[in-house]
């Protein structure tokens, strides 16, 4: 199982021997864009970040030639930067506001970068994490991306992933299930490396791994070097596999004749997590606080034909909601009509044209059910945290003393900017984004407790406990076709053919264990949906409990299914529902 570092570069210079020594000039003088997004690495997690332990050359070395956004912020949590990543809008904009709880899906109204740059010409091509929709019309493929190697939900051992394995695991390949061979970085890698290989016009490669991101799973040759007292060492370890995959990544566009006209972005999605204990880089908190620690992020852009200058720090405020502006200016590719972004372009920064963007307030704010005030606002070096809290960065980077009472004026500005935001965000927080039924672009339609409206159940373990209340939540749908729908629920992964009573036994993976999931006495279940409540009895040792109900197109409700005892007592929601449309 164990791969060894020669035979990457073998590869590597192999591939690169195939390639026409003209490839470069080949291709159109607009740049290429390449993004590389780390999942769960925090802003500490960098040898060029003051790590005192941790080793990351080939990162340290990207950003020794890059412009460096030092003062950067992304959401707190994944799902929401990713969002601001690809619309240049808000999270609580854009409808993708949390992880899970039926909140992690851009609304389908909403341009992203992927189909933005496809309609301009640009060949686009995802590899790894999407964590925006794991169902049409909100997968990778439907919002603009020819090409979609992935997996689902926040990662491996998430709720539709539920018992996936970083080695020799599962992916979705254009929305059909696949296997891969070795570790799941190394694959995301290797497949961007082919795409980006055979392209001969410009291309947007979005390389959003999912590492070092729970569960910490990785090779003992990664995480070996950090076996001491007080070190994470397999979070660690799975940073050490990252960068040696960038470094495959560098010598690769060296070799293709790609490196001077491809721009590439490093960055992270969230505040740190594995290894905040042991270095947070005086940040305070982590992912999913709204401190400095929850929000600050990675940024390095290189674009060494693009004009950029020398390399070198700048701290004018940065957020991931730029960047699509940033990349449009840069390639020279028009906005839509009507498109609108939170964001602004960063391309005279980068190029070294102006010394700022202009004074701007940003409003850094998430959520599974979003709350009026639950917010930091930036406003140059003032953090306005909660509402309330005010914090000078300029003098007090590490947010230990609270200036509010000190500079009201300055609180007064912050609050009245996030007021006039939150009105305009305010009026849709309650939508929620259906999943169609019945499309022919996906049927039958899997759905997971991950979405559920307003319910936190997006893992394993979630699943195994029977987390979620006693009838767990609904799903969002729209009905596309006319007919009858077969609807399956299942307590555990169908495709675990475990009875629907039957406890779970622990499963050992790879590198770790997924733990035992416990039984529950079922013995039917109750589906609620368009108008219609039905109830079925569960037949002796069956995995599913089945129903069949005609739908109309074009209706739009909510799906809910949840399981009962024997005296009609209600247990726990349908972690899994399988819609098949049978027919008109």
């Amino acid at each position: 199982m164990t791969r060894t570092t020669s035979r990457r570069d073998f590869l590597a210079r192999s591939a690169a021997a195939t390639l026409p020594l003209t490839l470069a000039a080949q291709r159109r003088t607009r740049p290429n864009v390449l993004i590389l997004l780390t999942d769960d690495q925090g802003y500490g997690d960098f040898g060029c970040h003051g790590n005192p332990v941790l080793k990351t050359p080939n990162m340290d070395r990207l950003h020794s030639q890059s412009v460096r956004f030092t003062d950067f912020h992304a959401a707190p949590m994944c799902t929401p930067t990713r969002g601001q990543l690809l619309t240049g809008q808000d999270a609580l904009r854009n409808g993708a506001t949390s992880v899970t709880a039926g909140r992690a899906v851009v609304r389908k109204d909403i341009p992203m970068m992927p189909g933005i740059f496809a309609a301009a010409g640009y060949r686009t091509g995802i590899f790894g994490k999407w964590h925006l929709g794991d169902n049409y019309p909100y997968r990778p493929m439907d919002r603009g991306f020819e090409r979609a190697v992935y997996h689902l939900g926040w990662g491996f051992s998430a709720a539709p992933e539920f018992d996936n394995d970083y080695f020799n695991g599962r992916y979705r390949d254009q929305g059909s299930l696949r296997r891969f061979s070795g570790y799941c970085a190394d694959f995301w890698f290797d497949q961007a490396m082919d795409w980006m290989r055979g392209q001969r016009q410009p291309f947007l490669c979005y390389l959003p791994t999912n590492t070092p991101h729970t569960p910490a799973w990785v090779e003992e040759q990664y995480a070996a070097p950090y076996r001491k007292p007080g070190l994470p060492a397999e979070f660690f370890g799975m940073i050490a596999n990252l960068d040696e995959n960038l470094g495959r990544l560098e010598r690769f566009l060296a070799a293709s004749g790609l490196r001077d006209n491809t721009i590439v972005l490093l960055i992270t999605d969230n505040g740190g997590t594995g290894g905040t204990r042991f270095y947070n880089a005086g940040l305070r908190a982590r992912k999913m606080e709204l401190y400095e620690g929850g929000h600050r992020a990675a940024c390095f852009v290189r674009w060494p034909g693009g004009g950029f200058g020398s390399p070198r720090d700048v701290a004018v405020p940065a957020q991931m909601q730029d960047l699509l502006p940033t990349f449009l200016d840069l390639c020279g590719v028009a906005a839509p009509a009507g498109a609108a972004f939170d964001g602004r372009s960063l391309a005279p920064l980068l190029r070294g044209t102006a010394a700022d963007i202009g004074d701007r307030m940003m409003v850094v704010q998430y959520g599974q059910i979003p709350r009026k005030w639950d917010s930091a606002v930036i406003w140059g070096k003032w953090r306005l945290v909660g509402g309330n809290e005010l914090y000078d960065l300029a003098s007090d980077p590490g947010q230990v003393k609270d200036v509010a009472m000190a500079n009201p004026a300055i609180a007064a500005r912050l609050r009245d900017h996030y007021e006039e935001w939150w009105s305009g965000v305010a009026p849709r927080l309650g939508e929620f984004a259906p999943i169609s039924l019945g499309a022919p672009q996906e049927n039958p339609v899997e759905l997971t407790s991950s979405d559920w409206q307003d319910v936190y159940c997006d893992n394993a373990g979630h699943v195994s406990n029977a987390v979620g209340g006693p009838r767990g939540g609904p799903w969002a749908v729209s009905v596309e076709r006319s007919g009858a729908y077969r609807i399956s629920l299942s307590r555990w992964p169908p495709w675990q053919k475990l009875a629907l009573n039957a406890a779970r036994p622990p499963q050992a993976m790879t590198k770790g264990e997924l733990p035992a999931g416990k039984a529950l006495p079922i013995a039917g279940a109750r589906l609620r949906v368009a108008g219609q409540d039905l109830s079925q009895p569960a037949a002796a040792g069956a995995t599913t409990v089945e129903f069949v109900v005609r739908l109309e197109a074009g209706t739009r409700t909510n799906l809910h299914a949840w399981f009962q005892d024997a005296a009609g007592n209600d247990l726990a929601g349908a972690f899994y529902a399988t819609v098949l449309r049978l027919g008109a």
